[in-house]
């Protein structure tokens, strides 16, 4: 899924949680999509692609509430 004028890095690391996956906004603008180890391949992508979401949606911007985006996030 290519995100026009959007640069990301992923990188594949174990976290000590069930989280899929979550994402750093850098300072010069791109994004870090840090991606769970320990899940399988497609809860893996998953992860990726709710990330690749929140990026799309400029969720990292502005005042966004984190319980406001979530269930939005759901219904995608």
């Amino acid at each position: 899924m290519p995100i026009e004028n959007r640069d990301y890095f992923v990188r594949v690391i174990p976290f000590p949680v069930r989280v899929p996956a979550f994402i750093h906004l850098n300072n010069d603008g791109t994004y870090i999509i840090f991606i769970n180890a320990n899940l399988d391949f497609e809860h893996q992508l998953d992860g990726w692609e709710h990330e690749i979401w929140h990026i799309i949606n400029d969720d990292l911007y502005g005042d966004k509430n984190i319980e406001d985006i979530e269930p939005q996030m759901r219904l995608n």
